[in-house]
């Protein structure tokens, strides 16, 4: 079958099939087949789906929040805005009530599974306020180790003195660090120790690293974002494997 013609370049037509050519070779082919499998899997879903209504209200609401997100409330920017993304109002209209109702399958697939899938990610997800002492000589490390040791109090002067990052400044406080993002040499150690302890020496990235544990932040899903991000964890693993059941065939070379 003859390739569609898709776009014209300087008066030279462009096909489909050669514009598949050119994202498989710039390596996003495989990334824009995804999201074309993605949304026609959303389709098929909701449209099987005769009781996810969006009310008028609704769906205006939802059109006025994005416009305010996206900085788009002055009409002749959000007209333009439409135009460069070939949308007409009632196509926009339409696109946001296709959100909504993907977020009310979203909440349906994802709800039962969210505290279980919590549960199991916690460990991880759990984050400490830390502070850090951080060397490039072995030797130093142990010594202000021991000087800690024998007074805490010396940390804050120690680190000032002696730290080569820029928190230095700031008594090398770190924040609230996920555990996921630790190293696991520091993330075991965390594990056994206690707010207020000092855990090290230890060797990271060819530094040697003294931490102290100022407090412990579990997770929770009174964390909207972290909630959200869970969500969207979930409902991408069950999109996947919808996309995974089918029998997908490329037609065009």
């Amino acid at each position: 079958m003859e390739s569609l013609h898709f776009l014209t370049v300087n008066n030279e037509p462009i096909t489909l099939s050669q514009a598949l050519r050119y994202w498989r070779n710039s390596g996003i082919f495989s990334r824009m087949l995804q999201e074309v499998l993605q949304q026609h899997c959303l389709k098929k879903e909701i449209s099987k789906r005769e009781d996810f209504k969006v009310e008028d209200f609704e769906r205006d609401q939802a059109c006025v929040e994005f416009r305010v997100q996206n900085q788009l409330t002055d009409g002749t920017l959000f007209q333009e805005w439409l135009a460069s993304n070939k949308f007409t109002y009632e196509t926009f209209q339409e696109q946001i009530a296709f959100t909504l109702k993907v977020e009310k399958l979203k909440s349906e697939t994802v709800e039962p599974k969210l505290e279980d899938h919590f549960n199991r990610q916690k460990p991880f997800l759990d984050r400490v306020i830390l502070s850090r002492l951080i060397l490039e000589d072995k030797d130093l490390a142990e010594q202000l180790a021991q000087k800690i040791s024998a007074d805490p109090s010396n940390f804050e002067s120690l680190v000032q003195t002696h730290s080569i990052t820029d928190d230095r400044v700031a008594n090398g406080m770190m924040g609230a660090v996920p555990k996921a993002q630790m190293p696991e040499i520091l993330r075991t150690a965390i594990d056994s120790a206690n707010p207020g302890d000092i855990v090290g020496p230890m060797e990271i990235e060819g530094r040697y690293c003294l931490f102290r544990i100022e407090k412990f932040v579990p997770a929770t899903l009174d964390d909207l974002n972290l909630k959200q991000e869970l969500m969207n964890q979930i409902f991408e693993q069950w999109i996947n494997s919808k996309i995974q059941a089918m029998d997908i065939r490329l037609d065009i070379n």
